[in-house]
Formats: structure tokens, sequence, C-alpha cells
């Protein structure tokens, strides 16, 4: 018989309800929120006890603890967390600088507690579809890639918690950004030359809102990225250029439009490329993939290599910001 396990989530807003609704055949028996009437709106919606202080979660029985706090919060609240022997998901990027979650990782080290970071990007269908397709000889080995990433804000949003940088740790380049250069480890591997440029161009902001990067591997692939708060128009592009064949990944869904890969197949005369078109329309459900991957790995005690690659991301991206002269 499956084990139910039962869960706790601090942080009950909009990433929090979305966990909320990710986590079938599991019980939620708690959510805290320091907004109070967001914990009770949840907990109402979950049949569940709600609490404006996380220690009562921190302290109660529960197996996991979802944390979607903001990012200044999520190192603290994981450390008790794992200290009391509780499984985590820790919202992406994991911490405000490596150093902070560098504590993470050392205090799970040599223990059974599992600690997934929050990057469902790499559950998507495209993405997915796009991993399977590479498994193919005829594709060939990816030379570079180009990745795009965007949204355009909203009213009062230099006055929100992401645009201060005690808060976030940084801006655009550690929000949005983070999801590409994880994308790009998981599908380059390690990168061991960093560069790029972070930007102010139109919030009044303590923190960047649009981010350059170019990340070079040891084996001489790029990796060309860019994040940005002024894009207007939701984006979202990945595009793997191999020797043999591209692949074109675009839209997340929703207001980033229709998931959509589009996989170009060289021809051996060379010329215009075969096409195949595969579109993922419906209910996005890389949550629950993501979710399902933690309960996995707790029932097979699997380890989870989450903490180490958002441990680099946040290298990579500190090296950007300190030559930048924007310390996260």
């Amino acid at each position: 018989m499956n084990k139910r396990y039962t869960l706790g989530i601090v942080g009950c807003g909009l990433i929090g309800n979305k966990r909320a609704k990710a986590l079938t055949g599991n019980e939620i028996v708690i959510v805290c929120d320091i907004n109070e009437s967001l914990a009770k709106k949840l907990a109402d919606e979950c049949h569940c006890k709600y609490t404006a202080n996380y220690r009562d979660i921190v302290q109660s029985n529960v197996d996991i603890i979802i944390i979607s706090t903001s990012n200044n919060m999520l190192i603290p609240i994981a450390l008790e967390a794992v200290k009391k022997g509780k499984h985590v998901l820790i919202e992406k990027p994991g911490a405000r600088n490596p150093e902070e979650i560098k504590q993470l990782l050392d205090a799970v080290k040599g223990t059974e507690i599992k600690v997934k970071v929050g990057f469902n990007h790499r559950y998507h269908p495209a993405i997915l579809k796009a991993k399977e397709i590479l498994t193919k000889e005829e594709v060939g080995e990816i030379m570079f890639i180009r990745a795009r990433y965007g949204h355009g804000g909203r009213i009062g949003y230099d006055k929100e918690w992401r645009a201060k940088k005690q808060i976030a740790g940084g801006g655009e380049l550690l929000d949005q950004g983070c999801h590409l250069f994880d994308l790009g480890r998981m599908f380059l591997g390690d990168f061991n030359q960093v560069i790029g440029f972070t930007q102010r161009y139109f919030w009044d902001m303590e923190v960047e809102d649009n981010g350059f990067a170019l990340l070079k591997t040891s084996k001489g692939q790029i990796m060309q990225m860019h994040a940005s708060w002024t894009d207007w128009k939701n984006i979202f592009s990945f595009e793997i250029m191999c020797k043999n064949a591209k692949i074109e990944i675009s839209g997340l869904g929703r207001s980033y439009g229709i998931e959509t890969l589009t996989y170009y197949q060289m021809k051996p005369e060379m010329g215009p490329p075969n096409k195949e078109v595969f579109t993922f329309e419906g209910e996005d459900n890389s949550w629950d993939l993501e979710f399902s991957d933690l309960i996995d790995a707790i029932k097979n005690n699997r380890k989870l290599p989450d903490l180490e690659n958002a441990y680099k991301t946040l290298i990579d991206i500190g090296k950007i910001y300190r030559l930048n002269e924007i310390k996260s």
C-alpha cells in the first residue's frame, strides 16, 4: 500500500496555492502565512488547520514541509525544518546567495532527509520531450543554447519584495533567470566560464530588471540567456542547437502562450530541414511531477541533486552580480 504523507505549507500566496493543488494522494494538515487571512483561505480550501507562525509547522508531526516564502526566509525555515527531521520542498532559487544554501547542504549531509528545490520547469512536457529527442543519435551533440524568459511586471512592481535587495537577494537574473541557468545545467552540465551584465532600464528599484549572461562549459558549449522584467508580453523561448538538428521550445501555457516544441531535423543534403511540431495544451502538471519525484526519492531513499544544482546556479549568478557590483 502506498504511504500517504502529511504536509505543512509555509507561504500561502500564488505559489503556495499551486503547490497545494499538486499533492495528489497526500494530506495537507496545516498551512501558514504571516498574512493570516491568506492562511485561513487556503486552510478552508484544504480542510486543515492554519497558523501565522511557521514554527507551529516545524514543531508539528508532518512528514514534509513546503516553503514558498520570500527569498530571505527560505533558508531559515528550511534549516529549522531539517533539524526536526522533516523533508523539504523549498521554492527556487533556494536562497538569496550560495553561502546561505551551503548551510542547508551541510545540514542534510549524511542524513536521509530529502530536500527538493522548486525548479519545476525541468518537468514541463516540452522540456521532457527535448530530453527524449536528444537521446537520438542522428541529433548530434549540442553546440549551444539560446534562451529568453521575461514578463513586464505590474503597477507597483517596484514596491514589492522582489524589488528589495535585502529580501530578494537579487533581481530578475535571480528570479526568472535562475530557471534558465538550471535548464542550461540540465542539458549541458556545469559551466566553467560565466560573464554577464545586469541593468535597471525601467523600474526604479534596488535590483536589476534585466540580466544578460554567457555561460561556457569545459567542452566549449555556450548558453546565451536573457531574463527580463521589461518584456511587456510574457515570453519563454529555449532553443537547443545540435550538430544535426534544432529543438525550439516556446511558451509555458497561460499568458506565456501554448507550450510548443518544434523539432528541425537537418537533411543529409542540408537545405530546409524536416519539421515536426508538438503542442502541449491543458493544465500545467510540472508541479505534480516535481512533487512525485520528491515522494519517490523519500520512499526509495534516493539521492536528489537539487541542492547541489541550486548551489552551483547561485554561484554562477553571484559571479555576474560581482562583475556588475550588485552583490547578492
